[in-house]
C-alpha cells in the first residue's frame, strides 16, 4: 500500500486544498495522512473552550473518510522556521515514510502558512539527512497547493487533478469541519462561505484544464510527457 501524505498549518487547509485529491487516494486504495501542524487551538477565538473537541471531531471527519489525521503542537503564531521545530516535522515525516506529498504553497498572507510551508518541504525532501541517518526515501513527487483567495500569493499551477468523481464527498466534508468549528449541525442546503469560495476554485481550475471541477498543484519539476 502506497502513503500519500498531505500537510498544512491548520486543521483545515488540506480540506479546503486538496480534499477532492485525498478522496482520490483512497479510493485507489493508498494509505491517505494528513499532518497538521497546529494542534494548539486554545488561542484562537472559535474554539475557546473546544479546543479539544474541534481536534477530536476533525480527526473524526477524516477517519469517516478513510483519512488518518495526524496533529504536532504547535499554535498559531506561535512557531517558526528554527532547527527545533524543523526536526520535528522531519520525524513525523520520516515517520510516515511518504510515497507521494503535498503542502502548502510558501507565499501567503497567513504566517502560519508560510512558516508551515518551510517546514514542511524542508522535511518532506530532506528528513533523512536532518536526522542524521534515520532511513528514509524522499517521496517522488512535492506537490504545492494553494489556499484560495485572500491566502496564497502569486501560486501558478503547473498540475491539474479532475475531482469531479469526489466533488460531493469532498464538499460534504468541508461543510462538515466547518459546522464542527461553529457548533452546528452541517446543512448540505446552507453551503458557508468556505464551501461557496472552494467550489468557485475548483470551477475556475475545472475550466482552467476541461473539467466540472478541479484542484491545481504547482511541481515545478518539468518532464517528459507522450503525447503519442
Amino acid at each position: 500500500m502506497k502513503t500519500l501524505l498531505a500537510l498544512g498549518a491548520h486543521y483545515d487547509d488540506c480540506i479546503f486544498g486538496i480534499p477532492g485529491i485525498l478522496l482520490q487516494g483512497v479510493r485507489k486504495h493508498y494509505r491517505v495522512i494528513v499532518l497538521t501542524l497546529i494542534g494548539d487551538y486554545t488561542n484562537w477565538a472559535p474554539a475557546k473552550g473546544r479546543a479539544a473537541e474541534v481536534v477530536e471531531g476533525t480527526k473524526r471527519l477524516a477517519h469517516e473518510r478513510g483519512v488518518e489525521m495526524r496533529f504536532l503542537n504547535f499554535a498559531s503564531h506561535r512557531f517558526d522556521a528554527r532547527l527545533e521545530n524543523k526536526l520535528l516535522v522531519a520525524k513525523a515525516v520520516a515517520e510516515i515514510q511518504p510515497d507521494v506529498a503535498f503542502t502548502l504553497w510558501k507565499d501567503d498572507h497567513h504566517n502560519d502558512h508560510v512558516v508551515a510551508s518551510e517546514l514542511t518541504r524542508v522535511a518532506v525532501r530532506n528528513a533523512g539527512q536532518m536526522l542524521d541517518g534515520v532511513a528514509y526515501k524522499p517521496p517522488g513527487r512535492l506537490y504545492f497547493y494553494d489556499n484560495g483567495p485572500r491566502h496564497t500569493i502569486g501560486f501558478t499551477p503547473d498540475t491539474f487533478v479532475d475531482v469531479s468523481d469526489t466533488w460531493t464527498e469532498a464538499q460534504d466534508w468541508l461543510g462538515g469541519l466547518m459546522a464542527l468549528v461553529r457548533n452546528q449541525p452541517y446543512d448540505r442546503a446552507k453551503p458557508d462561505g468556505a464551501m461557496q469560495a472552494k467550489e468557485s476554485l475548483a470551477r475556475y481550475r475545472g475550466a482552467s484544464c476541461g473539467a466540472k471541477y478541479a484542484e491545481a498543484l504547482w511541481l515545478g519539476l518539468p518532464r517528459p510527457v507522450d503525447i503519442l
